[in-house]
């Protein structure tokens, strides 16, 4: 009922303006027709086709442009014939502005399609690249916001993924070199090492290890002697378990998650990050693997450097960490939506590189923890370092 209603609606509309132009062509010609020889309102019939297009497509707009020359003829038939020079000019000028009008038409619903083409394409990698996004997992509700800097794209080199395996979650979130299509092939490269490996039974920083292989192979087969040492990419992965609030998180290059804690508590866990994926190839043992801890009711904010690096006219970065204290309490959608609205704002309704950000909200629950019961009100563990100000 409500799809038959959605397509009805906009045809009513645009019939009822179509009556626009042809009411123009009606009381501009009746109007000539009455008025004295010396006063030529013809020429105004022009305005009937060219309003035509801001509503409809090049055949409606044809058969507008030709009503208008009709009408023009029978001007010319009540003033003076059609043997006058000024009638004829007259003819054939609203005749090729009709044609060049129509012809515009046709451009622009043709490069319409072309461009819902490519962006039905686009669409289509990017669920393909990066699947959405559970709402829920395990204890986690999860929102997740992705903005390419690539005009009219929807994908780009910013990445993220989660996972579930033996009561934990996995997060990888992380940033390609460059941006658009460009960096496509080497984010679907990680995505596909981290999905596939996730899953085993690894620490984080072996983890690690096997995208740093993926990444390194890669650039040994794409990378030609121009880009050497060119192609890589930072990540941060984290490890949740369901009972046990003390996360793990291993970084390279990337920057630190936001904890939000409710109250207008935003801290950032100390983290010890390795290089970037691809700069030289590193062993499991080279990663430091950090922990803190993540109680329920807090929320978790994960981003890319897209997000902190956005710059305002006065190239002013985006202060992330201070905007964020405002929505601590709200859930990870409305978070999300918070932040983004902002972020444009800031930056102008425009972006400089792609931007990514994830908020995971541990549910409020009892978690078993060890031989003991931990609820919201146990200690924190981990090293967690209070950002400057907050």
């Amino acid at each position: 009922m409500g799809s038959r209603w959605s397509v009805a609606e906009p045809q009513q509309s645009w019939h009822v303006l179509l009556l626009l132009p042809v009411l123009l062509i009606v009381v501009i010609t009746a109007a000539a027709i009455d008025s004295p020889p010396d006063i030529h309102l013809g020429p105004t019939l022009v305005i009937a086709p060219a309003l035509t297009p801001s509503f409809a497509g090049p055949r409606t707009t044809a058969l507008v442009g030709a009503l208008a020359v009709a009408a023009q003829v029978v001007i010319a038939v009540f003033h003076g014939g059609l043997t006058s020079a000024n009638h004829i000019v007259q003819i054939v000028t609203l005749t090729l502005l009709s044609v060049m009008v129509t012809v515009y038409c046709a451009v622009r619903d043709r490069r319409r399609a072309q461009l819902a083409q490519v962006r039905s394409v686009a669409e289509a990698a990017q669920h393909v690249l990066m699947w959405p996004l559970p709402e829920q997992i395990g204890p986690l509700r999860i929102a997740s916001l992705y903005l390419a800097a690539e005009d009219e794209a929807q994908i780009g080199g910013d990445l993220y993924a989660v996972t579930r395996s033996d009561g934990q979650v996995r997060v990888l979130i992380g940033d390609v070199r460059g941006k658009g299509l460009a960096a496509i092939g080497e984010a679907a490269l990680l995505l596909s090492a981290f999905r596939e490996s996730a899953h085993r039974d690894i620490t984080l920083p072996e983890l690690v290890a096997v995208l740093e292989q993926s990444v390194t192979r890669y650039a040994a087969d794409r990378e030609s002697p121009e880009e050497a040492g060119e192609r890589f990419a930072t990540a941060l992965l984290i490890e949740i378990p369901d009972l046990d609030p003390v996360t793990r998180m291993t970084s390279c290059g990337h920057p630190p998650p936001l904890l939000l804690s409710p109250g207008h508590a935003v801290t950032v866990p100390s983290l010890h990050p390795s290089p970037p994926l691809g700069v030289h190839g590193t062993r499991a043992t080279e990663h430091t693997l950090d922990v803190f801890s993540f109680e329920p009711g807090d929320t978790l904010l994960l981003y890319t450097d897209g997000v902190i690096e956005a710059r305002d006219v006065r190239r002013r970065f985006y202060p992330l960490a201070d905007r964020v204290t405002q929505w601590t309490d709200a859930s990870p959608e409305a978070l999300i939506h918070h932040v983004r609205r902002d972020l444009l704002t800031h930056a102008g309704g425009h972006l400089g590189d792609d931007a990514a950000l994830i908020a995971l909200h541990r549910t409020p629950s009892v978690h078993r923890h060890h031989h003991g019961i931990l609820g919201h009100g146990g200690a924190r563990t981990g090293s967690v370092s209070e950002l400057p100000g907050l």
